[in-house]
């Protein structure tokens, strides 16, 4: 009896564990993509909570650079607060939680408004393969117009209608274009999710540029299919991770691996980084290669 009890009391204990490391991973990937050029100020990621399907884990409204694990709250698919906190929100939570409901394949989120994308919103030129690593979102990349629906809005995504019919626009895709918005990006897990959020920006930046040169060469849909089960094997998603890890540590952009008390303290601050005469230093001086900006 007591090895069961012993036994009993480590399954009770990887519960928090698990619960702990995804929320070190939502603070790790909203950072990677931040500091990749995707998100800047605004936008968000989440990921679905590890055992209970029907709650996600999104940080409190704070720039995706300085996410905390401390700063990650759970919701109800409802996007309704779990639990208690006098944290401020994202008012577009519920482009999470709809999503989360419509698709239970879906594990994590990121929603953003990446500067290389953006042209395709504002246009509606179809976002097309341009490269193997560009074949991320799949085949087809919807288009979602919330004014065919809603009238004239604020442009946020701020109502659960809203968000459910985002979510429909989706259907079972992987990215979704929203008019003179940005996009939403939906995977099966967090590193799956910074890498389709980093190489879409990128083949979209890749597919502007083309055009300026003359005809765009795509990707075929078998060369799409092939290229989108190669991007995704584990030695691959865990070679970008890795890579994307490195680089924030480099910079000294990686969130904390403290306890609550530490992380709450350390959410509190605002870190910059510095350059060698000490001054204050922007994100796209610290990066120039980053996705989406220009050179």
């Amino acid at each position: 009896m007591k090895h069961s009890g012993g036994a009993a009391r480590q399954k009770d204990n990887a519960v928090p564990d698990k619960l702990a490391e995804l929320r070190y991973e939502i603070a790790l990937a909203s950072r990677m993509i931040a500091y990749e050029g995707v998100l800047d100020a605004f936008g968000h990621v989440s990921a679905r909570h590890p055992t209970d399907p029907g709650r996600y884990l999104l940080p409190r409204a704070r720039s995706p650079e300085l996410v905390e694990p401390a700063d990650v709250l759970e919701f109800t698919l409802d996007s309704e607060l779990a639990g208690r906190s006098t944290e401020r929100q994202f008012s577009e939570r519920v482009i999470h939680g709809e999503i989360y409901k419509a698709r239970p394949d879906v594990m994590a989120v990121c929603h953003h408004h990446g500067s290389a994308i953006m042209p395709y919103c504002i246009t509606g030129e179809p976002y097309a393969p341009v490269f193997h690593l560009g074949a991320a979102p799949g085949q087809v990349v919807p288009f979602w117009n919330q004014r065919d629906e809603f009238g004239d809005t604020n442009m946020l995504v701020v109502k659960r209608e809203e968000g459910a019919s985002l979510a429909r626009a989706l259907g079972k895709h992987t990215m979704v274009l929203m008019r003179n918005h940005g996009a939403t990006v939906v995977a099966p897990d967090p590193r799956q999710l910074v890498f389709r959020c980093i190489y879409s920006c990128r083949n979209a930046e890749y597919q502007t540029e083309a055009k300026r040169i003359g005809t765009v060469g795509t990707l075929t849909p078998g060369e799409i299919d092939k290229a989108s089960m190669l991007n995704f094997q584990p030695n691959v998603v865990a070679r970008t991770w890795e890579y994307w890890t490195v680089r924030l540590g480099k910079a000294g952009e990686l969130p904390s691996r403290g306890g609550p008390a530490q992380n709450t303290a350390k959410a509190r601050s605002l870190p910059v980084a510095r350059s060698k005469a000490g001054k204050r230093s922007s994100p796209a001086k610290r990066q120039k290669g980053k996705v989406g900006r220009k050179k």
